[in-house]
């Protein structure tokens, strides 16, 4: 896959853009003022990968427990803000990795000028954030409706308003909660801007709807080479949207490690409880740090075959099953030991 070569960004001790591999992110949704709930969820967050972090702003208690936050923690923080230019300035001074507006909604170009000079002085990087709900009046008009050229048009001139004020450590991001949309406007956007991007699907959903439309949007995006930083939003809780994040990137081919477990949909031929072993497999290879495929297939007859992809698999027959290790069926083993004789292998893995 070839990569959109964009500008390098540093984001505390991580960096995007260029040839550096896409980060995952993710937002908490604790109180940001309520610091020890805030802090576990991030620290939770950062065991299940998330390499960068925000949280909202809203008002000053939160721009102020940023400054204890960022001190307990391991990942860049991001403050999000929103209106008010004083929370901004206040969450840079605390510490914080980088930040995200919406130039549009700051204010006058006063109260904008001086975030980005507080931004400049701390060389930290501004993420300039639109979504569609937020789009200008003048520019549904002159598109005719909400559409990616109207987001894409806006997102620039909010860059072009902070580069105009000498500053150019900037991300841009561009969401909409219509993935075809969404789609477009990162494809238009790509090719006239050297900044790295945030991509998400913004208001997806649910942990069921929101991981199928981001794994849509976002695939279709990151596979023409478009992104650097990305966040799976879900209605849930935020380590969901980690989970989903590593393997979206998986899939593409972007992110190794961790076992990625295939299986079968099942059919009439399938004499094991399949659905049930699958899950038992899936939960159990999180402890291992390996790189390699697993294979559950529900039928002796065609799993073997259908397990020679993977590194190693176990295939299901009328109360056996058979373990099968880089194509080969090494033996055959009753149904309800198939779990601790994967588990053995994987503990012995070489």
């Amino acid at each position: 896959m070839i990569r959109e070569m964009t500008k390098v960004v540093r984001i505390g001790d991580r960096v995007i853009g260029g040839n550096n591999p896409v980060l995952i992110q993710s937002m908490t949704n604790t109180k940001t003022e309520d610091v020890k709930e805030t802090v576990e969820q991030i620290e939770r967050l950062t065991q299940a990968g998330c390499e960068i972090i925000r949280c909202a702003v809203p008002n000053m208690e939160a721009a102020e427990a940023v400054k204890e936050i960022k001190k307990q923690i391991k990942i860049p923080l991001v403050a999000d803000i929103h209106f008010d230019y004083k929370l901004a300035i206040r969450s840079i001074e605390n510490g914080v990795d980088k930040i995200r507006i919406n130039p549009g909604n700051i204010g006058s170009e006063d109260k904008i000028r001086q975030v980005v000079d507080c931004a400049k002085e701390r060389n930290i990087p501004i993420r300039v954030g639109v979504n569609s709900g937020s789009l200008e009046k003048q520019l549904i008009e002159k598109y005719g409706g909400v559409t990616a050229e109207g987001i894409v048009e806006s997102a620039l001139d909010k860059v072009t308003i902070v580069e105009n004020m000498g500053y150019d450590n900037l991300v841009i991001s561009i969401k909409s909660s219509d993935v075809v949309m969404c789609i477009k406007a990162h494809q238009l956007l790509a090719g006239k801007t050297p900044y790295p991007l945030h991509v998400g699907i913004t208001e997806s959903g649910t942990v069921y709807s929101g991981n199928i439309k981001s794994a849509v949007g976002l695939g279709a995006i990151l596979s023409q080479g478009i992104g650097n930083t990305i966040r799976v939003s879900l209605t849930g809780d935020p380590v969901e949207e980690i989970k989903s994040a590593k393997l979206i990137l998986k899939t593409l081919g972007l992110r190794r490690g961790g076992i990625e477990v295939v299986s079968c949909p099942t059919c009439g031929r399938t004499r094991i409880d399949l659905i049930s072993l699958a899950n038992q497999v899936e939960d159990m290879v999180k402890d291992f740090d390996l790189d390699i495929k697993v294979a559950v297939m529900g039928c002796a007859v065609n799993g073997p075959g259908e397990a020679k992809e993977a590194d190693i698999g176990i295939a299901g027959g009328i109360g056996e099953g058979l373990l099968i290790k880089k194509g080969e069926i090494i033996r055959k083993v009753p149904e309800n030991m198939l779990l601790a004789v994967l588990r053995e292998e994987l503990l012995n893995w070489k």
